[in-house]
């Protein structure tokens, strides 16, 4: 996967919350950048460029460029914290990536073709039980997101992990566990009042064939 992503960093030496607290007022993002075998990197983002390119959602599932000191390296976002009320990015974690080792990317799932399924059709709605899935794969083979294909849903049918159709290269992680982790990806169903109206009405209609078989 291309890097459609570059974020400038700057190092960070001063760490604690009392210095997080003044990056944060001056608009900058303290950030930590570890993994393929190097020493953990405090590091700094800018909070606005930051902010604008995590409006993609494609951000999260992308090998990210890190300018660093006139150095470039490849990661992912790990953990991203923001403020429980404010619109402000408080930490974000990064792992190096290596192109020779595999990485668990979480990445979202698009839903194609829910309008011509059978059970949609039929008046059933249908429910997303997953917006996301993580996937293990090699850098290279990252996907930008994976499609759930509902074409064929019938009605009170069940879509599952193991229906998704994987770029080569990708595995999904919870199927690694076992059949027994074969989720749910979506379903569907009808409205719950319209099945009360058809159950009531099947009610009637055997409450009236009782009533004339009585009378014969």
């Amino acid at each position: 996967m291309s890097n459609d992503f570059v974020l400038n960093a700057e190092l960070r030496t001063d760490t604690g919350k009392g210095a997080s607290r003044r990056l944060r007022l001056d608009g900058k993002v303290p950030a930590i950048l570890y993994g393929a075998g190097k020493e953990p990197t405090a590091i700094t983002l800018t909070h606005n460029e930051l902010a604008h390119q995590i409006e993609n959602e494609a951000f999260f599932s992308h090998i990210l460029k890190v300018n660093l000191g006139g150095n470039g390296e490849q990661a992912i976002v790990k953990d991203l914290q923001r403020h429980p009320s404010r619109p402000i990015i408080m930490h974000i974690d990064l792992q190096r990536v290596s192109a020779t080792e595999k990485i668990r990317v979480n990445v979202p799932v698009h839903f194609i073709n829910e309008d011509i399924a059978p059970g949609v059709k039929e008046g059933g709605l249908i429910t997303h039980n997953l917006t996301e899935v993580e996937v293990a794969c090699l850098p290279a083979n990252l996907p930008e997101f994976i499609e759930a294909d509902l074409s064929g849903l019938e009605l009170n049918a069940i879509f599952h992990l193991s229906d998704l159709k994987l770029p080569e290269g990708t595995e999904l992680v919870e199927l690694s566990h076992g059949e027994g982790h074969d989720q749910a990806v979506a379903s569907v169903h009808m409205p719950r009042a319209a099945k009360e109206t058809t159950e009531e009405e099947g009610a009637e209609a055997a409450g009236e064939g009782a009533s004339e078989s009585t009378e014969d």
